[in-house]
């Protein structure tokens, strides 16, 4: 009976939402934000943004504007004052403890009700839950950002016109691009480029074998560490079998993450395991330092593994949350405020906060893209920066980008396509503890050490400096020195 009455209260918000530009006095919403502008007097009066704001959406934004190197700070010293919270702010990460206080409105059961915030991804939903509720909107990042990127001129030198379809094509195809390399490059080059950062080489292709990401369930839904699936192995030893026939530098640990570019603009390294957004800055520095012309690179998310699944390494999705305060005192500002942020991820709202106004902040040129400056060229920084200052931070675009198109290339709007790619979508890995980390104290003590004792492991099997004996033993080890403990309460918090 309570649900249903709240769907009826939130049918009712959302039909008066629509009729708040309407309204006589528009609702009044106090909102504490990041800012990355304290240099720059943020215009309050006269607003071109804040009044299409309130025109739009019926809502008179009131901003509390915290410099962005203070803000962690700041956030907790207004958590701890009720009496001054805003009614809508942007956490920077997960707070669990006045989640739990009942700082916030629990969105779990309204969400739904939302056609916007409704789009969101469950998975990423997840991450941001504390003990299974849901008490922010968050403020989405590319979830299908890692893989495998590569020189597709070589890949075609040596047959590959198009993308592998299968974990042994790309096998064979990485093989055979290593035989062209050190045959047109010398010994000193290399197929894989590793650096110091080898945990995101280490996940990409061990998720891509078959592995969990960091964190499985098994049948009977029981959390276990990554490195007990079969398939962890087999991602381990396909780097060490590359390594051992030169594919990898063996100073791979050696080279600061700063400077991993390096070898893929010397001509020393031709693929890489990472941000697949990499892939196509790499590309453009190629077409302005090198003169290239053509496309060089080539960006996958994953291939089929040998059972024939495509399993993908996500991020977590976000960067923070907004949340509702209980300074929003009744259900009924609580709704207005949850209808506003639905609005915000509305392609009106989401250009607004993120770009404000077209011929004021950002100009569609005749080409129908979006630009920052108008087409005579003026310099509007200073005048932008006034106005719309930081807006974008209470962005948060978990229905995809809904704003007007900036001018693109080829490799960035194939990486833009993949974050809406439903099969992609569908076959990320999640890990299961991520909304459970925080409340795990033996993670907290743990974890770091651990996870380090077992990177360096990874990295002398990888070498050839150990055998499998002498992994499982540092496995054995892990469970030993804190590891079980971390998997105990993992279970616990899961189960729970």
């Amino acid at each position: 009976m309570k649900k249903l009455a709240s769907l009826l209260i939130a049918l009712v918000m959302l039909m008066s939402f629509v009729s708040f530009a309407a309204e006589e006095e528009p609702f009044v919403i106090t909102v504490m934000l990041p800012d990355f502008y304290t240099d720059t007097e943020f215009v309050k009066e006269d607003n071109p943004v804040l009044e299409a704001i309130t025109l739009a959406s019926g809502v008179k934004l009131e901003i509390t504007w915290v410099a962005n190197s203070v803000y962690p700070d700041q956030t907790s010293l207004t958590l701890a004052d009720p009496a001054n919270m805003p009614m809508i702010m942007v956490l920077q990460s997960v707070d669990v403890d006045n989640a739990r206080a009942g700082a916030f409105w629990d969105l779990t059961d309204y969400i739904a009700d939302f056609e916007n915030l409704a789009a969101g991804a469950a998975a990423v939903y997840n991450n941001i839950s504390v003990d299974g509720r849901i008490y922010g909107i968050y403020r989405a990042r590319n979830v299908v950002r890692n893989g495998p990127y590569y020189r597709s001129d070589i890949a075609k030198a040596v047959g590959y016109e198009n993308e592998p379809a299968s974990l042994e094509e790309f096998t064979k195809m990485c093989y055979d691009m290593l035989a062209y390399i050190k045959a047109n490059y010398g010994d000193n080059a290399y197929l894989l480029n590793c650096c110091e950062y080898i945990a995101g080489t280490i996940e990409i292709i061990t998720v891509m074998h078959g592995a969990p990401y960091l964190y499985g369930v098994d049948e009977e839904g029981t959390l276990y560490p990554s490195f007990e699936a079969p398939e962890y192995l087999e991602g381990l030893t396909w780097l060490r079998d590359l390594y051992a026939a030169g594919g990898i530098d063996p100073e791979f640990m050696t080279i600061a993450s700063g400077n991993w570019n390096d070898a893929e603009r010397n001509n020393t390294a031709f693929m890489r395991f990472d941000c697949l957004d990499n892939g196509y800055r790499q590309q453009e520095w190629f077409e302005t330092n090198q003169g290239v012309t053509e496309q060089i690179f080539a960006i996958l998310a994953a291939v089929p593994n040998a059972n024939g699944d495509l399993c993908v390494k996500p991020t977590s999705g976000y960067n923070g949350q907004v949340v509702i305060t209980k300074a929003a005192k009744t259900e009924e500002d609580f709704l207005k405020c949850l209808a506003f942020l639905d609005w915000c991820n509305s392609a009106e709202g989401q250009t607004l906060v993120n770009w404000g106004v077209e011929g004021k902040t950002y100009w569609i040129w005749d080409d129908g893209f979006r630009y920052t400056t108008p087409v005579d060229g003026t310099d509007m920084t200073s005048y932008v920066t006034a106005v719309q200052h930081s807006l974008n931070q209470i962005g948060m675009n978990v229905n995809g980008d809904l704003t007007p198109p900036a001018a693109t290339t080829e490799l960035r709007s194939e990486f833009a396509a993949m974050q809406g790619d439903p099969v992609l979508l569908s076959n990320l890995v999640a890990d299961p503890t991520v909304p459970l980390q925080a409340s795990n104290e033996a993670y907290t003590k743990y974890n770091a050490t651990l996870a380090t004792k077992l990177e360096d492991a990874a990295v002398q099997y990888i070498a050839g400096i150990i055998d499998e004996d002498a992994l499982y033993e540092v496995w054995d080890a892990w469970y030993a020195e804190g590891g079980q403990e971390i998997v105990d309460e993992f279970n616990a918090l899961y189960k729970k």
